[in-house]
């Protein structure tokens, strides 16, 4: 137990912005010997520390095949996120992970895929499309859907026309509305991110729901995984099972009041089971009936 509460040090070697309250930070272990041994499967998360402030559980959101350095997508909701985002390239956090159990690699080789994110939710999900980017012969395809509040908070767009190039791959988008959150306040730069991603942006304007209407994928021999606002998912779920999908075929993610990450503290209980070591990614199954669960 010692060893896995005690955070080691990690070095950000860089910071990427994507949307105006939320960056990729890539991050290596300063020891090399932990860095070589250090693995995780897709939708697992770290513990990041920033010292004299707390701890974070946050989700890795970079390709499980690259060994060298791990990411972290983060967007700025609470102490230690905004402690983050005042760090610059060089500096060191405190690491501890990987924890939790992730998506049912098991179940998806071999099997179609239907990814269902929204917002930040595409953060533990996008070591999954990398895997299937880096190794397309284990899977079958993978359909795409996600969604945000408006386009200039859409994640990754710098990734999409490869996603979309991929043979097995199909990207739709939809946002809620076509307009970002309080431009007559915004800063300069803010200001331009939100034109050029209004004037690029051509999916659908609505939940990320919407896109259900020209489904490709097909219950029998797709796995679905999705993440996202907890409500999101309900209708999620509930809109893919009228459609015929099983909810033993479907995956969802949970990080809600996760904090110790090995299932010590007790914050994260919904009824028996604990989101940091039964999940976060749990089969809808499982948890659609729970107490406090809101699916």
């Amino acid at each position: 137990m010692q060893g896995l509460m005690t955070p080691r040090p990690a070095v950000i070697e860089r910071i990427r912005s994507e949307t105006e309250d939320t960056a990729v930070y890539t991050l290596r272990f300063v020891e090399q010997e932990v860095q070589q041994v250090y693995g995780f499967q897709p939708g697992q998360f770290n513990e990041i520390s920033i010292f004299g402030v707390g701890e974070a559980p946050i989700s890795i959101s970079s390709d499980p095949g690259i060994h060298e350095t791990f990411e972290h997508t983060v967007r700025v909701v609470g102490n230690v996120t905004r402690a983050l985002a005042r760090l610059r390239e060089g500096s060191q956090v405190g690491v501890r992970g990987p924890y939790g159990k992730g998506w049912p690699m098991d179940q998806l080789r071999g099997r179609n895929i239907l990814l269902v994110a929204g917002g930040i939710g595409l953060a533990p999900l996008r070591p999954l499309i990398q895997d299937v980017l880096r190794r397309p012969q284990l899977y079958g395809s993978l359909e795409i859907l996600y969604g945000a509040r408006n386009p200039a908070e859409l994640l990754y767009a710098d990734e999409y026309d490869i996603w979309d190039a991929h043979p097995q791959i199909r990207l739709r988008l939809a946002v809620d509305r076509m307009e970002a959150d309080n431009l007559s306040v915004a800063g300069a730069e803010r200001l331009r991110r939100a034109r050029v991603a209004l004037e690029r942006y051509d999916g659908q304007v609505g939940p990320v729901t919407v896109l259900f209407e020209r489904l490709l994928s097909s219950p029998p021999g797709t796995v679905v995984v999705t993440c996202g606002p907890e409500i999101m998912m309900k209708y999620v779920a509930q809109g893919l099972m009228e459609r015929g999908f099983s909810p033993d075929r479907i995956f969802v993610s949970l990080e809600r009041r996760m904090e110790c990450g090995v299932a010590q503290c007790g914050h994260c209980q919904i009824g028996p089971l604990y989101v940091c070591k039964d999940g976060p990614v749990f089969c809808y199954k499982d948890i659609r009936y729970l107490p406090e669960a809101v699916f």
